[in-house]
């Protein structure tokens, strides 16, 4: 599975991005989805998963601000953000794995996108 991520960009705090996963190669139905990011001198996180059953999972500090969707018929995983803060900034990856839910570690996906940057400016 090849995995493009897009949708990065700069945008001022409180503002809306929607980064896009679009595979080929396979089925993204095939898979649990995640997109995670990574800040400047940090570790790299899980910020949004999706099951292959369409269940999801959030980081508290994006919750009722992030979605993560999936659209199987076009390959194509979503994360819409909203309310953007300055420490949302980092480049975002999304990732797929072979297994029906959604792991925290990412040592447990398969196949990565190359990143996208998101940068929130105050």
């Amino acid at each position: 599975v090849q995995l493009q991520a897009s949708g990065g960009g700069l945008v001022q705090a409180g503002g809306s991005l929607r980064l896009s996963c679009a595979a080929s190669g396979r089925t993204l139905s095939s898979y649990a989805m995640g997109w995670f990011r990574q800040a400047p001198g940090k570790e790299r996180e899980l910020v949004a998963g999706i099951s292959r059953g369409g269940g999801t999972y959030y980081i508290e500090s994006v919750k009722g601000r992030f979605t993560i969707s999936r659209e199987n018929a076009e390959d194509v995983v979503d994360l819409r953000m909203n309310s953007l803060k300055p420490e949302d900034t980092a480049v975002y990856y999304c990732a797929a794995r072979a297994g029906w839910w959604i792991e925290a570690d990412e040592n447990e996906y398969d196949f990565w996108g190359q990143g996208t940057q998101v940068t929130v400016s105050s």
